[in-house]
């Protein structure tokens, strides 16, 4: 198992490494805080890395470190597990941009607060860009709220990756309080009845006149639902067929063998009673890019796991 709260970065010599990425909303960070990430980075040897979700990283970490690092650190993972919602990067606006239109701090710090780390189908990530410049890069966010004059305009569905997709405009002109609820809805609405895929992949199996008709209906209806939202699963006996270029590289379906070289997202998309298993083997980033097109020898490798071991892991609970 990884240890808690790390990831697996590098594999030197046959030595494992990891690296622990606490959780800064919005990027902004006290002095203070910046001295203890120092002071912790010299005690371990670790080198620390400025990510593109505007977080500080430490890496280089030995696994028996690990515990005592988020100890001295006293700070919260970033991540809680491969399907959540991992981020919301945030632009200055308003606050601070002699070019901002709204406030995207505010907006992007509540969106934080309400979301991340909520589970989702798939990993999630969202924008707050407080001008059409789109520093939050809003157009490559599963949710993406971008600032005008007049308002906010919501996007859906972006993604870089292996398979990059540019967001597609929801709706224009909202309030701060109207984005919030939409932005409720078109959570609710991807928890409800999306599969293991991103919010631009779903939208691409239902059709994006379908997902904008649903939101806006349930939107402009004003109604908001108390259940709680369900992940759904593929139907037992359904067959399933990849889409290329899209959900994923492979062609696995049900009933067919895992193989080394069956593809991370089939396997589990086809098998979602493997996830337990590759958690159990430390492969705990099954949402990521690199899930689309990675063969299980592949992962293996990166991973330093023996890959007859996962297979026959794998293979016994389908």
């Amino acid at each position: 198992m990884l240890p808690t709260g790390a990831n697996l970065q590098k594999i030197w010599n046959g030595k494992k490494t990891y690296a622990v990425t606490p959780h800064i909303p919005g990027g902004f960070v006290k002095a203070d805080a910046l001295r203890k990430y120092a002071d912790v980075a010299e005690k371990y040897g670790a080198t620390l890395k400025l990510t593109s979700a505007q977080r500080i990283m430490l890496t280089g970490l030995k696994a028996e470190d690990v515990e005592q690092v988020w100890a001295d650190l006293e700070m919260q993972p970033a991540i809680g597990f491969a399907n959540c919602v991992r981020s919301v990067k945030i632009c200055p606006g308003i606050a601070f941009c002699k070019r901002g239109k709204q406030d995207s701090i505010k907006l992007g710090l509540e969106l934080d607060k309400r979301y991340h780390k909520k589970e989702m189908p798939s990993r999630m990530k969202m924008g707050v860009a407080g001008c059409p410049n789109s520093c939050a890069e809003v157009y490559v966010k599963d949710v993406g709220l971008l600032a005008t004059d007049a308002g906010w305009n919501v996007y859906v569905g972006g993604s870089a990756g292996s398979h990059p997709r540019l967001a597609d405009l929801l709706i224009e002109d909202l309030t701060a309080e109207e984005a919030l609820h939409i932005v409720d809805i078109i959570v609710r609405y991807y928890q409800k009845n999306a599969d293991i895929e991103r919010v631009g992949q779903f939208i691409d199996r239902i059709g994006l006149k379908k997902f904008k008709a649903d939101v806006l209906a349930e939107f402009y209806k004003g109604v908001s639902e108390t259940t709680e939202p369900l992940v759904s699963q593929s139907a037992a006996g359904e067959k399933i067929i990849p889409v290329a270029g899209g959900l994923t590289e492979g062609t696995l379906v049900l009933g067919d063998k895992i193989t080394a070289d069956s593809v991370i997202s089939d396997i589990i998309r086809v098998y979602p009673q493997t996830v337990p298993v590759f958690r159990s083997f430390g492969m705990g980033c099954l949402g990521c890019p690199s899930s689309t097109g990675e063969a299980v020898q592949k992962a293996a490798e990166i991973h330093g796991i023996k890959v007859d071991e996962i297979l026959a892991a794998l293979n016994k609970v389908i």
